[in-house]
């Protein structure tokens, strides 16, 4: 039989004061790790095989009663488990109501040459959004759509932040992503015979109204500025949403599952 986790109570050890600096962007990057918090967010990665450290548990947190098969199961992937008080644990999360689980894995780098793509694939290109909560939901939205890949152009919110994987409902284990420079993006697309599609308020075509099948990826601007004149450029296309009240636009995480999702139905049909 294994030996009982060690059970940290101190706010002031060392491991706590670590976890607590992973929130920050410049801490994660320089030791290449990142925070996985959640009972389904920790579950996907396992299912994903996605490598673990540490797994740190609190069971006066816990939900129901799943979670110490999924302790186990974490062991058993390599995961060193770790206790945690439950004052301990509350200065480590990043939830207002945590559910006693939090992870620390390593950071991954994808590149443009290791996507596997389909005949028809279907891809989705992000660029520069600023909000991790939208980077998160857009994620999500990519695996409802089945994309083949998501690539994050000239990020301003890293894929790792914690609010991404909690967002993204633990999907950044499973949709493959890419950070990538733009200009590296297009040729790659253009290499590969990938039709462009920008989305944009200032076009008269409506989404429902071009061709969105065959090779495709799909271009989504930042929040505020929208798409940078660069993509508004080189698209083989642009394409709007219409909107018919006072806004003059959708929030994009909401416009990204919209554009997705037509694209979808014409394929599909």
């Amino acid at each position: 039989m294994s030996a009982p986790p060690e059970k940290i109570t101190s706010l002031q050890n060392p491991r706590i004061k670590r976890l607590v600096r992973l929130r920050e962007r410049r801490e994660r990057d320089d030791a290449r790790l990142f925070l996985v918090e959640g009972y389904r967010e920790v579950r996907r990665a396992l299912e994903k095989n996605a490598r673990l450290q540490e797994l740190y548990f609190c069971p006066e947190w816990f939900l129901g009663g799943n979670e110490p098969a999924l302790l186990e199961q974490a062991r058993i992937a390599g995961a060193e488990l770790l206790e945690l008080s439950k004052e301990a644990f509350t200065k480590c999360s990043y939830r207002d109501r945590p559910d006693g689980l939090l992870a620390v894995a390593p950071q991954w780098r994808r590149g443009l040459a290791g996507l596997a793509l389909g005949a028809q694939p279907l891809v989705l290109v992000v660029e520069s959004i600023e909000k991790p909560g939208n980077l998160g939901t857009i994620l999500r939205s990519a695996d409802a759509a089945g994309v083949d890949a998501v690539i994050v152009c000239d990020p301003v919110t890293d894929i790792f932040n914690p609010n991404v994987v909690r967002s993204s409902t633990g999907v950044l284990f499973s949709v493959p992503v890419v950070v990538a420079d733009s200009a590296v993006v297009l040729a790659w697309l253009h290499e590969k015979g990938i039709r462009v599609v920008a989305t944009t308020p200032d076009t008269p075509n409506l989404y429902t109204q071009i061709d969105l099948r065959g090779p495709l990826a799909i271009v989504m601007g930042s929040e505020q500025y929208g798409l940078s004149q660069f993509w508004l450029k080189e698209s083989n296309a642009l394409v709007r949403i219409p909107m018919a009240g006072q806004a003059d636009s959708l929030n994009v995480a909401m416009a990204t599952i919209i554009t997705l999702f037509e694209a979808v139905r014409q394929r599909n049909n």
